[in-house]
């Protein structure tokens, strides 16, 4: 309740909120609002927008309704980013659990996994995913998770470094609870909170970085996402520019909500925030 109220105290988390929820809520409505496929041609080709009320955003160059893409590249955002995010949750978690829990040489190996994962960029260890295995939706989803877990393992591995040797990690040992009982039911709990709260950072990060591929031409060109209808206006870019700037729009609020939730959640739950 007090991190509810801390939350709703900053006006940037509000408006976060307001935002992400206004997103959610495109994406739940997509279907009754556009009951055709979003991809199916509509009209005359590059429609302006505010000049035909069938089309209130305009057409693309195929002549595809561009609120409609809007509408259901919401979806695909929301569904990448959440999936990506908490498979990378996952897995940075469960490594940075074991590596901060045990130290020695189990901290040493998985460490040294995670630096061999770092140092490549995200995006070109996700484009040699993505030539590896595909360009579907599941398999951008899933590799776009899989490059970003090491953050997350890397924070978790801090807290529970200082956290391994607290008193009531040491009742624990002292009653005989097993090691895993000790991970999963004392420390992690604990050290959730900075990693929900980074958790929005991956989220934005991964609509990015789909966005980006989309861009490419990398992604699935099989579902209506903003990048794929960003990468599509690359070709009108100079004489109806508003095929790219509607979905760069769109990705600029979303990423942009996402930030201030996540900025919120964290003045919420930090604890060394919680006095001011």
């Amino acid at each position: 309740m007090d991190a509810a109220k801390r939350y709703f105290r900053s006006p940037a988390a509000v408006i976060g909120l307001v935002l992400l929820l206004v997103v959610i809520a495109m994406a739940l409505s997509a279907g009754i609002l556009f009951p055709r496929d979003p991809l199916a041609l509509a009209g005359r080709p590059l429609v302006w927008p505010f000049t035909n009320p069938r089309f209130p955003l305009g057409t693309d160059n195929s002549g595809r309704d561009i609120a409609a893409q809007i509408f259901y590249g919401s979806r695909i955002s929301l569904l990448i980013g959440g999936v990506a995010t908490a498979i990378a949750i996952a897995i940075g978690t469960l490594i940075g659990a074991f590596a901060g829990y045990y130290g020695g040489w189990v901290d040493n190996i998985l460490m040294r996994i995670t630096e061999a994962f770092q140092t490549l960029p995200n995006f070109v260890l996700l484009l040699v995913f993505v030539a590896v295995f595909g360009s579907t939706l599941t398999t951008v989803t899933i590799a776009i998770g899989v490059v970003c877990w090491p953050a997350p393992a890397r924070l978790t591995r801090a807290e529970f470094l200082s956290l391994r040797n607290r008193e009531f990690v040491q009742a624990g040992r002292t009653l005989g609870m097993r090691d895993l009982q000790l991970i999963l039911g004392e420390i992690l709990p604990n050290a959730l909170p900075p990693v929900i709260v980074y958790a929005s950072v991956l989220m934005a990060l991964s609509i990015l970085l789909e966005s980006a591929l989309a861009f490419l031409r990398l992604s699935d060109p099989n579902v209506a996402s903003w990048g794929n209808l960003i990468g599509l206006g690359r070709d009108v870019l100079r004489v109806q520019w508003y095929v790219s700037a509607i979905p760069g729009i769109a990705i600029l609020v979303t990423v942009l909500a996402v930030s201030l939730v996540g900025q919120g959640l964290n003045d919420a739950l930090n604890p060394r925030l919680k006095s001011r």
